[in-house]
C-alpha cells in the first residue's frame, strides 16, 4: 500500500470519526430541550376534558388554565431547542450562549416567514386575514404563527449560535468598540448569522420540506413496517448517542394533524393535542420498556453465581424499577450492550416486533417524556388511546420472553453479563509449612 493511499484512509478515517463525534454532540445537546416535554405532558393532560375539564371533576376554568399552560411549551417547541441545544452543543455556555439563541431565532423566525409568505407551498401557513376597520380583510404574515421549518429550523440555529459562541465570545475588538467584545459579541454576530440563515431556508425549505413531510408521511402511514423500523433503528442507534437524532425527527416533526388550535406536527404533539390516528408509533415501547427490560434485569440476577447474586440482585432491581415506572432504560441496556452484544441484537429484534405488531393492531398510546408506567397511567383514559388491553397484555408475554431468552442465551454460551465475569485470580497458595494457624486454614 503506498504512502498515498495510507494517508487518504487515515483522512477519510479521521473525517469520519468527526463527524460522528459531532453527532453525538447533538444527540446529547437535544436532551435539555425534550426534558421540557414531561412538564407540558402533564399540564396539557390535566387541563383535558376527561380530568380536570367538564367530563372529569368539572373544574373547567382550572383545567383551561393547566392546558394553556402545556400548550404555552408545545407551541414554542422551536425557540426551546434553539436555546437547549445552543447550551447543549456549546463547550463552556452560559447566559450570553442562551441570550443569543434567542435573538437568533426571533431574527430567522421572521426573515423566513417573510419569504414563505411569498412562496405558494407555504404561504398558507404564515399568511393569515386580518380585518380592518373598514370591515375589509387584509393578508398579513402571522408572526405569531408557527414556523414552518418546526423544530428543524431550531436545531439549526441552535447549532449555528453555538459554533459561534465557541468562535467569538473571546474576540477582541478595537478599544472604541471594546464594550461589545467578548461574550457581548456573541448575540450581535449571530443576529447577523441568523438572517443569512432565514434567506437560506425561505428559498430552499418549499422544495426542502416539502420532501421531509413526504418521507414522514411514509413513515408515519407505513403501518407495521413503519413502525417496526423505526424501533430496530432506535435501540440500534442508542450505543453510538445517536437515536435521540431519530426520536426528535419522528416525535416532533413527521406527521400533521389540524388540531383546533392550528397544525401541529409530530407523534408526540399530535398524540397530545388528540390526533385520533396518531400514538401508533409509539405504543411498541411500552411492552419493551415497561415489561421486556425488567424481565431482563431478572434474568441477569438469576443468572449471576449464588455469591454475587446480592450485589447483582440490587443493581438489576434498582434499573428495573426505573424503567417500570418512567421508561428510563439506559442502565439496564448498558449492563449488557457491550459486553454481550448478542443480547442487544436480540433486545433490538423484539423491540421492532412489538413496534410493528401494535401497530399492526391499530394500538394507540403515547407519551410526554418515555413509555413508563406514569405516562401510561396519565394516558390511560385519553380519547385517542386504543387498545390499552393489548399493549398490557403483550407486556405480560413480553417479560416471560426476555426473561426465558435472556436466561437461556446468557447461560448457553456463558455470557459475561453483570455478575459473570471471569473471577480475579486468588494469589498463589502458600506451601502447607508456612500456612497459617487458624481454623479455616486447617479444615475440618
Amino acid at each position: 500500500m503506498s504512502a498515498g493511499t495510507r494517508q487518504e484512509r487515515t483522512g477519510l478515517g479521521g473525517a469520519w470519526t468527526s463527524a460522528f463525534g459531532v453527532l453525538q454532540r447533538i444527540g446529547r445537546s437535544l436532551m435539555l430541550p425534550i426534558a421540557v416535554l414531561p412538564a407540558a405532558g402533564i399540564l396539557l393532560r390535566l387541563g383535558q376534558p376527561d380530568l380536570l375539564g367538564a367530563d372529569g371533576l368539572g373544574w373547567d376554568r382550572i383545567a383551561e388554565v393547566f392546558a394553556a399552560a402545556g400548550g404555552s411549551l408545545l407551541d414554542n417547541l422551536p425557540i426551546l431547542f434553539a436555546v437547549g441545544v445552543a447550551i447543549g452543543f456549546a463547550k463552556k455556555a452560559d447566559g450570553s450562549t442562551a441570550l443569543a439563541a434567542v435573538v437568533a431565532y426571533l431574527v430567522f423566525d421572521r426573515v423566513s416567514k417573510t419569504l414563505f409568505a411569498h412562496s405558494p407551498e407555504l404561504k398558507g401557513a404564515v399568511v393569515q386575514l386580518v380585518r380592518q376597520e373598514d370591515g375589509s380583510l387584509k393578508e398579513t404574515i402571522g408572526y405569531g404563527l408557527t414556523n414552518p421549518t418546526q423544530v428543524l429550523g431550531g436545531i439549526l440555529v441552535g447549532i449555528m449560535v453555538a459554533l459561534l459562541y465557541q468562535r467569538f465570545y473571546r474576540v477582541k475588538l478595537p478599544s472604541w468598540l471594546a464594550f461589545f467584545g467578548g461574550r457581548r459579541f456573541v448575540p450581535i454576530v449571530s443576529a447577523a448569522a441568523a438572517l443569512l440563515l432565514g434567506v437560506v431556508l425561505g428559498l430552499v425549505w418549499p422544495v426542502l420540506g416539502g420532501r421531509i413531510d413526504a418521507f414522514g408521511d411514509w413513515i408515519t402511514g407505513a403501518g407495521a413496517l413503519g413502525a417496526g423500523v423505526y424501533g430496530v433503528a432506535n435501540r440500534l442507534l442508542i450505543p453510538f448517542g445517536l437515536h435521540h437524532i431519530l426520536n426528535s425527527l419522528i416525535w416532533f416533526v413527521f406527521g400533521s394533524y389540524q388540531g383546533p388550535d392550528g397544525v401541529v406536527h409530530g407523534e408526540i404533539n399530535r398524540y397530545l393535542a388528540g390526533d385520533p390516528h396518531s400514538g401508533t408509533l409509539l405504543a411498541g415501547f411500552f411492552p419493551v420498556l415497561m415489561f421486556g427490560l425488567p424481565g431482563a434485569a431478572l434474568a441477569i440476577w438469576r443468572t449471576a453465581p449464588p455469591h454475587r447474586r446480592a450485589t447483582v440482585g440490587g443493581l438489576m432491581l434498582s434499573a428495573a424499577l426505573t424503567a417500570f415506572v418512567t421508561g428510563v432504560t439506559e442502565p439496564i441496556e448498558f449492563s449488557f450492550m457491550f459486553v454481550a452484544p448478542l443480547l442487544y441484537g436480540i433486545h433490538v429484534v423484539l423491540t421492532g416486533v412489538s413496534m410493528a405488531l401494535l401497530a399492526a393492531a391499530d394500538a394507540q398510546l403515547g407519551f410526554s417524556f418515555s413509555a413508563g408506567l406514569i405516562d401510561l397511567l396519565l394516558n390511560a383514559t385519553k380519547s385517542n388511546t386504543r387498545h390499552l388491553w393489548m399493549v398490557v397484555a403483550l407486556g405480560g408475554v413480553y417479560f416471560v420472553l426476555y426473561y426465558a431468552i435472556f436466561t437461556f442465551v446468557i447461560t448457553r454460551f456463558d455470557l459475561p453479563t453483570p455478575g459473570r465475569e471471569p473471577e480475579e485470580d486468588s494469589p498463589p497458595e502458600a506451601p502447607p509449612d508456612e500456612q497459617p494457624d487458624t481454623p479455616s486454614a486447617r479444615g475440618p
